[in-house]
């Protein structure tokens, strides 16, 4: 008979398509790269290494990135999503969330090349930045979840 526990026994690594980031209650109010708004998503709660060199460092394949369960409509917040605090290296093009106008709705925000394509690895950063291109306009909050695949840790 199985272990109905066996699941329990195995990490993230094991599995496909998981919750690898998560920053609730966000305010999309502050116009700014990463440095300038301070909204970063840790990696994995902070979770991947840092041994200098990709084959050391961990690293996560990201699949979407969805803007979700707003406290009020940040409709006309145009953000992007890069893993560097400069506002470089955008893993997601700008986008409008205009599908985040009240409770319930979410919008899923489509990964841009290259990270499509390429893993981030701990080396490069331990976290992602969210960039505000236009401000929400208002003080409502969002949460930013960030879904995909861990190749190590």
């Amino acid at each position: 008979m199985a272990n109905p526990d066996a699941v329990g026994q195995l990490n993230l690594d094991s599995f496909s398509n998981g919750r690898i980031g998560i920053i609730r209650a966000t305010t999309l109010n502050t116009s700014g790269n990463g440095a300038t708004t301070n909204i970063t998503i840790p990696l994995l709660g902070g979770g991947l290494t840092n041994g200098g060199a990709v084959a050391n460092s961990g690293g996560v394949i990201i699949r979407r990135i969805t803007v979700m369960n707003p406290s009020g409509s940040v409709a006309s917040a145009n953000i992007s999503i890069s893993a560097t605090s400069d506002g470089a290296n955008l893993i997601t093009a700008n986008t409008i969330v205009s599908s985040v106008n009240a409770s319930g709705q979410y919008q899923d925000i489509t990964v841009a090349s290259p990270y499509n394509t390429k893993v981030v690895a701990g080396s490069v950063t331990q976290c992602l930045f969210v960039n505000i291109n236009t401000v929400a306009g208002n003080t409502n909050t969002a949460d930013i979840v960030v879904w995909g695949d861990v190749v190590s840790f």
